[in-house]
C-alpha cells in the first residue's frame, strides 16, 4: 500500500487533489473493467471470484473464516455468501464448520480452486502491469 506523508499533502492544491483523484478513479475503471472481461473470456473468473481464491491461496490452510473473507474482499456477507455458492456449485471452494465456534463458517479452496487460481494468476497479472500506472509499479516494488 502506498501511504503519503501528511506535510505531502498540504503542499498538493485542491485542484490536484482532485485531478489524481480522477486519474487513480478511471486507472481503477479500465483495470477493473479488463480484468473482468480477460479472467472471464479466458478462466470463467469475475474479479471479485479471482480475488477470493487468491486470498484464499494465501492463507494458512487454504482456508478463511467467511466473515473474515468477507471483509478482506470488501463484500456484504450475504454478497461473499453468493459468490461462495456459485464457486462451490463449480468445484472451487468448499464450506465447513468451526471446530471452535459452531456459528462460523470456514470457505476453503478445493484441489480444483488451487489449480483454476494458478491458471489465471499470470493473466491478473498481465494486466495489473498493464493498466496500473508505472510510477504505482516501482512504488510498489520498491516496497513503499
Amino acid at each position: 500500500m502506498v501511504t503519503v506523508s501528511q506535510d505531502s499533502v498540504a503542499t498538493v492544491s485542491q485542484d490536484g487533489v482532485v485531478t489524481a483523484w480522477r486519474e487513480l478513479s478511471a486507472c481503477h475503471a479500465a483495470a477493473c473493467a479488463a480484468l473482468e472481461r480477460e479472467l472471464g473470456e479466458r478462466h470463467g473468473l469475475g474479479i471479485s471470484d479471482f480475488e477470493v481464491l487468491e486470498r484464499l491461496a494465501e492463507s494458512d490452510g487454504r482456508k478463511f473464516r467467511a466473515q473474515d473473507l468477507a471483509e478482506a474482499v470488501h463484500l456484504s456477507q450475504s454478497a461473499l455468501s453468493r459468490l461462495v455458492d456459485r464457486l462451490a456449485r463449480h468445484g472451487l471452494v468448499e464450506r465447513c464448520g468451526c471446530d471452535v465456534d459452531r456459528r462460523g463458517v470456514y470457505v476453503v479452496l478445493t484441489g480444483a480452486g488451487e489449480q483454476r487460481h494458478a491458471e489465471a494468476v499470470p493473466t491478473h497479472r498481465d494486466v495489473l502491469a498493464r493498466h496500473l500506472p508505472a510510477s504505482m509499479l516501482s512504488a510498489a516494488g520498491s516496497g513503499r
